[in-house]
């Protein structure tokens, strides 16, 4: 028994499967073999797209970012004025 080489799918690919799986009017298995990928490789892809869906209208449904902020710089600058106010 062969092995199939390793395949790497496209992210349009990937959509194209999950949207399909989300849809619902086939199943799992019939997907599988229509595409030729693991049923288990559709349910994770569906996974993924059901998770990462609310990013899709924006920023709002996750916790809000932290500012990129670099820290020990701000507290050099704090160190440099705590000085001039000493002197």
């Amino acid at each position: 028994m062969n092995r199939r080489p390793r395949r790497n799918h496209t992210p349009a690919f990937k959509a194209k499967v999950a949207l399909a799986a989300v849809k619902g009017d086939r199943t799992i298995a019939r997907l599988a073999e229509h595409f030729d990928v693991h049923p288990n490789q559709i349910t994770a892809w569906k996974a993924q797209l059901e998770g990462g869906a609310s990013g899709v209208f924006g920023p709002g449904g996750t916790a809000p970012a932290t500012p990129a902020v670099d820290v020990k710089s701000l507290h050099a600058k704090i160190g440099e004025l705590t000085l001039e106010n000493d002197s």
